[in-house]
């Protein structure tokens, strides 16, 4: 009887741990859940940073892409393609439609 005694005065001494614990992990998870939700909303510097490259990268291989097709028209052009010149200009009002959109 008297283990068992000892036993109901001392439980609740050696539970205050976890009942700390519980109390404390309760406590801070709106904070933890609030500061997660503003992480995943913003962006940081470097991730816009990566952003404004890679959107500079493919920029630059549309601008590539589009003076291979203009300088292809030309040779056509010079040829004597009167179609090819038209394409020609076409294709350089893209590339000066591209270049103002990214500078």
């Amino acid at each position: 009887m008297k283990t068992a005694l000892g036993f109901v005065l001392l439980a609740p001494l050696a539970l205050t741990g976890c009942i700390a614990s519980a109390v404390g992990a309760v406590v801070t998870a709106p904070v933890k859940i609030v500061s997660k939700g503003v992480d995943l909303a913003t962006t940081s510097q470097s991730e816009a940073d990566e952003n404004r490259g890679r959107a500079m990268r493919k920029a630059e291989e549309r601008l590539g892409k589009l003076q291979r097709q203009r300088d292809k028209a030309l040779r056509k052009c010079d040829d004597g393609n009167d179609d090819a010149c038209e394409l020609a200009r076409d294709i350089q009002e893209q590339i000066d439609d591209e270049r103002d959109r990214v500078m």
